[in-house]
């Protein structure tokens, strides 16, 4: 199969989904794998790296003439008339909260495979909790940055990935943490995989109301896969917290766990309203790429390999957790809310009979 690597041109993406090991691995396979001019500069691999892999170093356009193209992060729009009709795409594309996207893609009969997606027998997400993971982290680092001292106080809203490694970091840096999730059966994970001390308790208007008033940083993990996340911060409740008080919004991505928050970047991360410093980056393990990419590449590697080896139909007929990372299938949205939120034709995934 060819495949292809493209250059991320997302403002501050520095992250690439395969490192030149897990292309060596493909070619071994016996894939052809095109990779964009540049594409590893972010990570401090050179072109020369990617070719001893095997390779083929092509143009940033050439890179889509693939397949399968395998990518860190959503289509942007001066992605969209680079792109095949009919071509694959496997990598984040976070179309939850993003209907006209998901319509521009269905118009191009894209394939598109969500890392953010992919579920595994036991319920697990193995492509999106690396990333979430370092996400967590960051999340504590990057406020003592901009806070210029560690958060005292910290509440985490989600227990996912990213919630309980935000939970841990801050409780390991000595900080009083409180950890809301929204159901007993996740409150019961987070009890078993934070192993300091974090009070920990459900999510409701009475808990938020005593909570975020009180705290120094809230981190907004709440995020829930394929949809938009769900706004526990009214605004009002935004007010009432401390001045110079912060939120990190890792769930940006689906809209943001604030009323108050809006998409920033790399580039510019922060702002101000009512009086809270909102940090509200989507794509927050790019801050730490050599790592995000390590941790990615291990867990894309696998599905990239079963995707090109047997072909994408008979690999999603095959993987149910692959099947449950499709949105869109030669451009019919699979996904039932997306479908609707893009006002488009709801099309149950069906690969048909072995070819």
């Amino acid at each position: 199969m060819r495949l292809g690597i493209p250059l991320e041109v997302k403002e501050g993406e520095r992250r690439l989904a395969l490192e030149p090991e897990a292309v060596e691995a493909l070619v071994a396979d016996g894939h052809r794998v095109a990779v964009a001019r540049g594409a590893g500069a972010g990570i401090g691999m050179t072109d020369e790296v990617y070719r001893a892999a095997g390779a083929s170093v092509v143009e940033p356009a050439q890179a889509w003439n693939a397949e399968l193209v395998v990518k860190v992060k959503e289509i942007q729009a001066e992605e969209l008339p680079g792109l095949a009709p009919g071509v694959a795409i496997f990598g984040f594309h976070q179309l939850g909260n993003d209907p006209a996207l998901t319509r521009a893609l269905a118009a191009r009969g894209v394939t598109a495979i969500a890392y953010e997606m992919v579920r595994a027998a036991d319920g697990r997400y193995p492509l999106l909790e690396p990333m979430s993971a370092i996400a967590g982290s960051l999340a504590i680092a990057i406020a003592a940055q901009v806070l210029g001292k560690d958060a005292g106080s910290v509440l985490v809203l989600g227990a996912g990935s990213a919630g309980i490694e935000a939970a841990r970091v801050a409780a390991h840096g000595g900080a009083r943490v409180t950890l809301l999730t929204r159901t007993r059966a996740s409150l019961e994970r987070a009890r078993d995989a934070v192993d300091l001390p974090v009070d920990l308790g459900i999510v409701s208007p009475e808990t938020l109301e005593h909570h975020v008033p009180r705290v120094d940083l809230v981190v907004g993990a709440a995020a829930i896969a394929g949809a938009p996340t769900p706004k526990l911060l009214p605004r009002s409740l935004v007010k009432r917290m401390r001045r110079g008080a912060m939120i990190v919004d890792i769930a940006i991505d689906g809209g943001g766990v604030a009323e108050t928050s809006r998409m920033t970047s790399h580039a510019d991360p922060t702002y101000v309203e009512e009086g809270v410093i909102h940090y509200c980056v989507p794509n927050m393990p790019a801050a730490d790429p050599r790592r995000a990419t390590q941790a990615l590449s291990r867990a894309v590697l696998p599905f990239a390999r079963e995707l090109a080896s047997r072909g994408i139909a008979r690999a999603l007929r095959e993987s149910s957790a692959l099947a449950a990372g499709v949105l869109l299938w030669r451009g019919q949205v699979t996904h039932r809310e997306i479908a609707a939120r893009a006002g488009l034709p709801y099309t149950a995934l069906s690969m048909g009979e072995p070819a």
